[in-house]
């Protein structure tokens, strides 16, 4: 259904999960980051009595405040990641350093920050090798790209997430595992779905810098002002590896996952 089922190549994740070579259209909507409202993007217009699939509990709480109903909670597609790759369970030989996330922005809506204030910041908290990986759109920037090479940083791409079916990089997560494997560390200037990934395989988490802005942000998602209200120890340089695992457990879902069989009678992959 929904065209965000397949960014960043969840539904091809939650295929193979659940046995199935190729991806049939999910009945439902599913969400596909991590996010402090309901669980999906702002202006997302629901189908009557469709399901929506979300990673956990306390989002599902949010959406039936919001007069919302037909939640699911089943994990997220992250820890199915995790199961479809046991092969990644364990760092990488040699894994050290840091992965550095900066806030990003999409098509619809571009980011406001300066990046060169961010690189001042990184070289104040860092002191192994740092990669920073960058969105599509920014790392499409040479200038962008530029202030961080030229302060010593290995600068990558995960890929892209698609768009209306198009371009979807099926491996983008697989990529984005492999390269967390490949570090200690995993950072960036705003609360996201990146770190709480990275935290979830046992890396020090950290959140600093200048969170820029986004354009055109609605505000009923609070911005930065929200998150720092609602979970300020984790808006620290260094969060404490307790914090971060019970932080990363509830909002991640690791007690909701659903069986391969589960997941096809959910979203009706069965013949």
């Amino acid at each position: 259904m929904h065209h965000a089922n397949h960014f960043y190549g969840h539904a091809n994740i939650m295929a193979s999960y659940a046995g199935l070579a190729k991806p049939p259209r999910i009945w439902g909507y599913l969400q596909h980051g991590w996010n402090i409202l309901d669980g999906f993007a702002h202006g997302t217009t629901f189908a009557p009595g469709t399901p929506k699939f979300v990673w956990s509990d306390s989002v599902r709480r949010r959406g039936h405040s919001m007069g919302l109903r037909n939640y699911s909670v089943i994990g997220s597609v992250w820890l199915y990641l995790l199961e479809v790759h046991p092969e990644l369970a364990t760092p990488a030989k040699g894994a050290a350093g840091t992965i550095f996330y900066p806030f990003h922005g999409w098509e619809g809506q571009h980011v406001l920050g300066d990046h060169g204030r961010l690189v001042a910041s990184i070289n104040e908290h860092e002191t192994g090798p740092v990669t920073v990986c960058l969105y599509w759109n920014e790392y499409g920037k040479q200038e962008i790209r530029n202030l961080y090479q030229e302060a010593g940083f290995r600068v990558i791409t995960h890929g892209y997430r698609g768009l209306h079916w198009r371009r979807t990089d099926a491996k983008f997560l697989v990529k984005q595992l492999r390269e967390l494997r490949r570090h200690t560390r995993v950072a960036s200037n705003r609360l996201s779905s990146a770190v709480l990934y990275g935290a979830s395989i046992g890396l020090q988490p950290g959140v600093y810098g200048d969170p820029m802005v986004l354009e055109h942000e609605h505000p009923s998602f609070g911005g930065q002002a929200r998150i720092k209200r609602l979970w300020p120890e984790l808006d620290q340089p260094f969060v404490p590896p307790a914090i971060a695992r019970e932080f990363t457990d509830t909002e991640l879902g690791a007690g909701h996952l659903a069986g391969p069989a589960e997941i096809r009678e959910l979203f009706r992959w069965n013949p």
